[in-house]
């Protein structure tokens, strides 16, 4: 248990630390009009694909006001941040609570984070990959026929072998499906079927992501090598 606010912002790198993200404490970031000390920054890389966090961490025997949470809505903003997580075991007033709601900042504590990090996690990499997937579907697509051939992106008429555009429908199904949240599921996708086989059930989001994140990887890498030729 954290004895000041030095800890409790030590404490809450290490846990995001403890969940295989990059995580940095007292960082003073330059904004477009000023710079901003964050408590925590914590980020995520995966093939080229970055995400960033900022933490505010309250260290404070009171609930958080509305006036904080704000506050940092205005510096995730700026500073161009995916996501604000503030922090505070004594909790939040209700005006922080719906000020939170349906943004992109995050009013929790240390305890509740501990308790959803797998879900939290899993749920970021899902998002992650479906964006990943997203520029992939964009890119083949921006690549002439005669190319995706030549770099092995898909086979010539009548033949039959890797197909990106098959790829992409099968990773955005699953991802899609996956970000619903109910499992175990079942697709009768024909990419899926073709890839996988028919009756494969997945049962978490973990299992998703272990199918598809190699095989965007793989895409991704053919996609590069194919642009730079181009």
């Amino acid at each position: 248990m954290a004895t000041d606010w030095n800890d409790y912002q030590e404490e809450a790198a290490s846990l995001f630390r403890s969940m295989g993200l990059e995580a940095e404490t007292n960082v003073t970031m330059r904004g477009a009009r000023t710079n901003h000390d964050v408590d925590v920054v914590v980020k995520s890389h995966h093939a080229g694909f970055d995400v960033t966090w900022l933490v505010e961490c309250k260290h404070w025997k009171a609930p958080v006001s509305k006036l904080h949470v704000i506050a940092l809505r205005a510096i995730v903003a700026e500073l161009g941040a995916d996501r604000g997580i503030l922090l505070c075991e004594a909790g939040f007033q209700s005006g922080a609570v719906e000020a939170a709601n349906l943004t992109n900042v995050q009013v929790t504590s240390l305890g509740n984070v501990r308790a959803t990090a797998g879900s939290d996690i899993s749920a970021m990499r899902l998002r992650e990959l479906y964006d990943r997937v997203e520029t992939c579907r964009q890119k083949y697509w921006d690549l002439p026929k005669d190319l995706r051939i030549e770099h092995g992106l898909r086979e010539d008429a009548g033949g039959y072998g890797y197909s990106g555009a098959r790829v992409v429908e099968l990773c955005l199904d699953l991802v899609t499906r996956a970000l619903r949240g109910t499992y175990p599921f079942q697709t009768d996708a024909l990419a899926v079927l073709v890839e996988i086989g028919k009756d494969k059930q997945f049962s978490s989001a973990e299992e998703v992501i272990g199918m598809v994140a190699p095989k965007v990887d793989e895409l991704e890498k053919k996609l590069q090598v194919a642009h730079q030729g181009n």
